[in-house]
């Protein structure tokens, strides 16, 4: 039924890059006499072992997939990789395989929920392993929105497809070219991230870089528990620059740099983006002024920080927005779920399906008035057809049910509504914190039951793969071909 062999040799591979990413904590623990250094060694061996393992089954395969094998294989490679990804939390912090596997896979997906505390003096190579995981799946996630996912024509995303996202023979060096310049970007904005906490605040070079991987990946794990509460307002400032940087699109950013134009302002995308940003950072600032809270300087800065970090769907801590005020309250949680632009490491609904469903409800409602009339459906000057606003439609359905049921599921369980219901949207938001003292900006989720957690896991992986990539393999159909 299906050709596993091409499946395993492109496992091999993720996991092989994994676990070489696995020697730079691993080589910190040796170097910085933290302790560590044996369990990550063993967990740097054993997925080297497996990837191995993988490619000696696969290696002789023909690499030609089907549309069925990419749904499966796209979902196993995230998958795989957060299994082995969490072996060191539970050899290092000795916390359950449930409580690592979570924090793994909030990593991965870059959504930046915990269930760890007392960072501060946790040990430095955990601490950059989380880093890197947040970075590798930032990365990960872009390549995925610019080849993959417009391949499988989910959720709309065919509107951005691109050469790079045609899987024949002859189109297979323009998308290696696309991804090595795309890598390229994405390392060079983690270094100016990276040379800009460290020269122009306090923070140390460790910091600098944990911070920078995951500011530009929009992941939000930090080095401490206070998360960027723990640093000064010129630390703030960095990483509004940057978190912003992450959630504009990769693919555009590229033409831009190459072309010399500025096709990237000219984009409706990043138009609609920033004026979501900028229109919702004058609102919250002058409420929070008007009503006392803080000084006007200090409004915008919180303000314009917090609300970046959600709408990036980053989820660092700057003070806790849960106790501003109902409107303040009311705001971040529509905020949870909208997201930034498509082909940037932001999750989330992303703003480009906003702009298309506002721009189908206009043409309905000129329809209504002008039965008889024509007119063309197009978004950034390229035609939405039938197909694309199909595969919108389902995936705003399959968005805000898998929510829906999530949530449900959760207050099942006892969790107290608001928990629930912010818990199940900043898991498949890939957001981080929720609302409410427990999983709020200044909690973590180590208190919820494990089936939560897993419940919770499933629904990063849903909401970071744009639902129905993980949807479509729970359908019976979908295994009998």
């Amino acid at each position: 039924m299906f050709n596993l062999r091409p499946i395993a040799f492109v496992l091999s591979m993720a996991l092989s890059k994994l676990a070489l990413f696995m020697w730079l904590p691993t080589l910190l623990a040796l170097f910085s006499r933290g302790g560590g250094f044996q369990e990550f060694l063993l967990a740097t061996l054993l997925t080297h072992g497996t990837a191995f393992g993988l490619l000696a089954y696969g290696q002789k395969a023909e690499i030609r997939l089907r549309v069925r094998e990419m749904f499966l294989l796209t979902t196993l490679v995230w998958s795989t990789v957060c299994v082995f990804s969490a072996l060191p939390f539970v050899f290092i912090t000795h916390i359950s395989f449930t409580d690592a596997f979570f924090e793994a896979m909030s990593g991965v997906t870059t959504t930046g929920s915990t269930v760890l505390s007392g960072l501060d003096g946790m040990s430095k190579p955990i601490l950059l392993w989380r880093s890197v995981l947040q970075w590798l799946g930032g990365l990960g996630f872009i390549v995925a929105a610019v080849a993959i996912l417009p391949y499988l024509n989910v959720g709309g995303m065919r509107l951005f497809q691109t050469e790079s996202s045609d899987w024949s023979d002859k189109a297979a060096p323009r998308a290696a070219t696309v991804a090595k310049h795309i890598v390229q970007l994405y390392l060079l904005l983690s270094l100016l991230c990276m040379l800009s906490y460290y020269l122009l605040t306090e923070m140390t070079l460790f910091e600098a870089i944990n911070h920078a991987m995951t500011t530009l990946s929009t992941g939000g794990y930090s080095t401490s528990d206070g998360s960027m509460g723990h640093f000064s307002a010129t630390a703030h400032w960095v990483a509004i620059v940057f978190m912003f940087i992450g959630g504009l699109p990769f693919l555009l950013m590229v033409s831009s740099l190459q072309h010399r134009n500025l096709a990237l302002l000219r984009d409706a995308q990043v138009r609609g983006f920033l004026i979501l940003v900028l229109a919702t950072t004058l609102a919250l600032s002058l409420y929070l002024w008007w009503q006392g809270r803080f000084p006007l300087a200090d409004a915008i800065r919180l303000s314009l920080f917090n609300l970046i970090s959600i709408v990036t769907t980053t989820g660092y801590g700057l003070d806790d927005f849960g106790t501003w005020g109902p409107f303040s309250l009311v705001l971040f949680a529509i905020l949870m779920v909208s997201g930034a632009c498509s082909g940037s490491t932001a999750g989330g609904f992303k703003v480009f399906r906003f702009q298309v469903a506002m721009a189908l409800f206009r043409k309905q409602l000129h329809q209504l008035m002008h039965p008889r009339a024509v007119f063309p459906q197009k978004y950034n000057g390229r035609p939405v057809n039938d197909d694309i606003i199909r595969s919108l439609v389902t995936f705003i359905m399959g968005y805000f049910a898998t929510m829906a049921l999530l949530a449900l599921v959760l207050a099942l369980m006892g969790l107290e509504p608001m928990i629930a219901i912010t818990a199940a949207m900043t898991a498949v938001a890939n957001v981080g914190p929720g609302i409410g003292e427990t999983i709020g900006p200044s909690g973590n989720f180590a208190t919820l039951p494990d089936t939560a957690k897993w419940l919770m896991a499933v629904g990063m992986l849903m909401g970071r793969l744009e639902i129905l990539t993980v949807a479509v393999l729970f359908f019976p159909s979908f295994w009998r071909g």
